[in-house]
């Protein structure tokens, strides 16, 4: 792949080039040369773009695909098509299909659905047979087929024997372990936040206490174990203080943000919108000012679009009987620049690479090509018209975003919409 991109302001702050607007000539997928002006002289093909910006590959934490068997809901292929029109090279994939990844002929069909593809895919596997929280899936077998991680996609381990177990047998060949944060017997039926707004709209509420109860006792057993584990999407005020004090114990832990929980409030909900209805459930706006804190302390390693398709015939019904989830990948960038500096959100949108030892190539000469291309200005209304997943549930339909996606130049391959 050979390419000479015009003109680029490159947003990289572990680059000499940062807040420069530079030429950048790529040579067989690697950066040779960097500088304010570059001659075409090979005649490659060149990418001009208005007020184009670069910045490194983002990355996703947390997405689902469907397939196999919800392919209704999503495929691999167009999962990876939204990804990289959204701006992400690189992305972890839940293991909530059906059936659930729990072998590792699951994790390899997986990768080969996946292969030749400009954003990388990165699966992880079940943490229990099946997700039932009942004894350990294969997570040996499946690391050794390339699975990243082991987690029960929104399912927390009820059982702490089982879970303190998982973290002594992963700490032997060095896996991660996600432990969903929520204690079921705390949440039971709840559909939303437990506050005022759940009893002003008559739904059950789910207590921020349902949350925390689960990560200090999942927090206890890491340190009982001297494990590794990730919390996924936490919610509220209390688990960032909780995570905060685990760190300066020096314990393995990291933990993420869906983006939605970090920007919307339980008042959103005050119309049914099933979009709205997500797992962790939207909080209070004193939670949200706790985990932005967290956010730019370091508390909190990352942010995830959380990305989970969900097909109309299980969103567009009673707001009880609504399955939990909300796409997330077109809106990540244009709803956080819409909230934050520019510099923040691309912050947001490249951490958390490192928890799972994948590189963070800066844009540097002899590196290899890993770029996201954007523009930081313009604004629009979300719509189905920014809608590249096959399901439409999105919660930030009709926000304000900021901001527009070119695409992106990962695996030597060029996505541009």
């Amino acid at each position: 792949m050979n390419l000479l991109i015009k003109s680029a302001t490159i947003v990289d702050p572990k680059s000499k080039f940062h807040n420069k607007t530079q030429d950048i000539l790529i040579e067989k997928g690697i950066i040779s040369k960097i500088a304010g002006s570059i001659k075409n002289t090979n005649n490659y093909r060149e990418i001009s773009l208005e007020n184009l910006h670069i910045s490194q590959g983002w990355f996703d934490s947390s997405v689902c695909f469907g397939e196999p068997g919800y392919e209704e809901r999503e495929t691999i292929a167009n999962g990876l098509h939204t990804a990289a029109k959204s701006g992400f090279t690189t992305v972890i994939l839940n293991a909530n299909s059906n059936p659930i990844i729990d072998s590792s002929s699951d994790i390899s069909f997986i990768l080969s659905k996946a292969q030749s593809n400009a954003v990388t895919l990165i699966p992880t596997g079940a943490l229990t047979k099946a997700s039932e929280g009942e004894e350990l899936a294969e997570m040996y077998d499946m690391k050794s087929s390339g699975a990243i991680a082991f987690t029960d996609y929104k399912k927390p381990v009820s059982d702490a024997n089982l879970m303190k177990i998982a973290l002594q047998y992963a700490s032997t060949f060095n896996g991660l372990v996600y432990a969903f944060p929520q204690d079921n017997s705390i949440a039971r039926n709840g559909v939303m936040h437990e506050g005022l707004a759940s009893t002003k709209l008559g739904l059950k509420g789910i207590p921020a206490l349902a949350e925390e109860l689960q990560v200090a006792r999942d927090l206890f057993l890491l340190e009982y174990t001297n494990g590794k584990l990730h919390i996924p999407t936490i919610s509220t005020a209390k688990s960032v203080e909780l995570i905060r004090e685990a760190k300066a114990k020096g314990l393995d832990v990291t933990c993420s943000v869906a983006i939605h929980n970090l920007l919307l409030t339980d008042e959103s909900l005050n119309t049914f919108d099933t979009n709205f209805k997500v797992t962790p459930p939207l909080r209070s706006q004193t939670d949200i000012e706790a985990l932005i804190e967290g956010l730019n302390d370091g508390t909190i390693d990352m942010v995830t679009s959380d990305h989970n398709p969900i097909d109309i015939e299980h969103k567009k019904v009673e707001f009880d009987y609504a399955l939990n989830g909300s796409i997330g990948l077109e809106s990540a960038f244009g709803a956080l620049h819409n909230s934050f500096s520019l510099k923040k959100t691309v912050d947001y949108l490249t951490r958390g690479k490192e928890r799972f030892g994948i590189e963070a190539n800066s844009i540097e000469k002899g590196n290899e090509v890993n770029l996201t291309l954007f523009n930081p200005k313009g604004s629009y209304t979300f719509s189905n018209d920014q809608i590249t997943s096959k399901s439409k549930n999105a919660i930030f339909k009709g926000s304000k975003m900021k901001g527009y996606v070119y695409g992106i130049i990962a695996n030597k391959k060029v996505v541009l919409k």
